[in-house]
């Protein structure tokens, strides 16, 4: 039986993930690291890069990447709503106490 290489395996695995053929060919064939603790090789840190920059789009698009920035949004316009009641309650007793 044949061996498995290592770059068949994470192809078959990009691909079970939803990875596009030409995609997930082209990233499986970039060279590895050949020793622990070194640096990976250039083109592989910026496939890298920029498959995490797709990421972080994709959660900015679907809404989900930023629940504590919704968050300040919501005290803010509770906030401003209750300014906005307090000005007219003020003015509705000025109006009052002249009549």
């Amino acid at each position: 039986m044949a061996k498995v290489k290592g770059s068949d395996k994470l192809y078959k695995r990009l691909r079970d993930n939803g990875v596009r053929k030409r995609v997930a060919r082209e990233l499986s064939q970039l060279p590895g690291v050949g020793r622990a603790g070194k640096k990976a090789p250039k083109p592989a840190r910026q496939a890298l890069e920029r498959l995490q920059a797709a990421v972080g789009e994709l959660e900015k698009h679907t809404g989900r990447g930023d629940r504590k920035a919704a968050a300040r949004k919501a005290a803010r316009t509770r906030k401003r709503n209750q300014q906005s009641r307090s000005r007219a309650a003020r003015k509705a007793a000025k109006t009052r106490a002249r009549s």
